[in-house]
């Protein structure tokens, strides 16, 4: 199986757990944020569901740039969640497609002419699954300081078993 491949299948592993955390996230507290230093609630709701995008222009082009990136702001959890599986679906696809050899070119992240991060491609894949695990660590915080109860992910959660 190619590394590509492996891929794919993290990320629609990771997806359904990721999934199951979006669909919590009331959508009357899109403003709220846990400290006045954090992002709001629907921000990082939004910023979860958009990062599966990046996989197109990881894997079509040579860099992304930043520079006229308009983040995602969710109207509502059925248009966040609409987002993130279009985002995935597009994402496994390019992915299970996408050939080996194109894994350790470089690629960056950059706006303009500022790079912000620049590796191989292959290790811009794991970071964005990396990426994705992260936040959605801190949406479970986020939810259960908002007495929202949390699904399983890896296991059983206080509030719910496998």
């Amino acid at each position: 199986m190619s590394l590509s491949t492996t891929f794919a299948q993290e990320l629609q592993h990771e997806a359904l757990a990721t999934r199951k955390m979006l669909e919590r996230v009331p959508q009357d507290a899109f403003d709220w944020k846990p400290h006045e230093k954090s992002t709001a609630l629907g921000r990082l709701a939004g910023h979860i569901a958009e990062l599966p995008s990046m996989l197109v222009p990881m894997v079509t082009m040579d860099a992304l740039d930043f520079g006229e990136f308009t983040p995602f702001k969710p109207a509502s959890v059925s248009e966040l969640v609409e987002k993130f599986d279009k985002h995935v679906a597009d994402g496994v696809e390019l992915l299970k497609n996408q050939s080996d050899e194109q894994l350790p070119e470089v690629w960056s992240i950059r706006s303009g002419e500022k790079v912000f991060l620049e590796m191989p491609r292959g290790d811009f894949i794991r970071w964005l699954l990396s990426h994705i695990v992260h936040h959605r660590g801190q949406l479970s915080v986020y939810l259960r300081l908002r007495d929202v109860p949390l699904p399983p992910v890896y296991g059983p959660t206080a509030d719910e078993n496998l």
